[in-house]
């Protein structure tokens, strides 16, 4: 019976703990869906205008990189050259070989 007071102690805030991150990643999720809404509409829009995304600077060790199918070598290139994070470069290669149809 020693155990039965910590545990209607600790219950309630277990509980408590599970609602609210619960709560928060529907949040997120829900934030992270409005947003991916908002950059199919704006695809769709500088398609219809004929706008295109300029290409970034790219160094020439990235492309022979990435021209010879190693993306995440072309990746620590990007990054050691321009000193953006993980996530940018990421995004920076992807969108390189998308344009050349490296997938």
């Amino acid at each position: 019976m020693e155990w039965a007071v910590p545990f209607a102690v600790m219950l309630p805030l277990v509980l408590l703990v599970l609602v609210v991150a619960g709560g928060r990643r529907g949040t997120v999720d829900r934030q992270a869906q409005k947003l991916a809404a908002v950059e199919r509409k704006l695809d769709l829009i500088m398609a219809h205008l004929g706008i295109r995304e300029p290409e970034p600077d790219v160094p020439g060790a990235v492309l022979q990189e990435l021209l010879a199918g190693r993306k995440i070598q072309a990746i620590k290139e990007y990054r050691d050259a321009t000193g953006v994070g993980l996530k940018e470069a990421k995004d920076a290669v992807e969108f390189l070989a998308r344009q050349r149809g490296l997938g």
